[in-house]
């Protein structure tokens, strides 16, 4: 049975997944560290773990399996999904597959030692746009279906 599982403390589209899901028909979990308001849609189920480093991700990543697509921005938590054969989309629409994550896990941490050995690199990248939020929600739909499908 597909679900749409989205690391949700810091996630800019939970809303927009949402509407995709009940198009859909397509049980979601949001899974957090808390703070997440709960949604009165039926289809929406919010999962509340321990506080802690890592706790969402251990929970997504313990759970996730084929036929599921995981909503993260955290790419070793990505990484994880993708070798537990579940479909992997960033908040930005780009979907991470077993094809490219290990570049844009290597880039990660390329730009984590820039960062470490340049005390004036710092800030992150580009700003969340319109632009993103619609490819996020083209790809999310392209995704779900293939799921549901498969």
């Amino acid at each position: 049975m597909t679900r749409l599982l989205i690391d949700a403390d810091a996630c800019p589209v939970k809303a927009e997944a949402e509407r995709v899901a009940t198009r859909l028909g397509v049980r979601m979990v949001l899974v957090s560290n808390g703070g997440i308001r709960p949604s009165a849609n039926p289809l929406v189920e919010s999962v509340h773990v321990a506080q802690g480093p890592d706790e969402a991700d251990k929970w997504i990543a313990g759970a996730c399996g084929p036929g599921d697509v995981v909503v993260t921005a955290d790419i070793p938590l990505a990484a994880k999904c993708v070798a537990a054969g579940a479909r992997v989309l960033r908040p930005n629409g780009e979907e991470l597959t077993a094809r490219n994550i290990g570049i844009v896990l290597a880039t990660r941490d390329l730009m984590a030692d820039l960062r470490s050995a340049d005390p004036f690199r710092q800030g992150g990248g580009a700003l969340f746009s319109r632009a993103d939020r619609s490819r996020f929600l083209e790809t999310l739909d392209r995704l779900l279906r293939a799921a549901l499908h498969s």
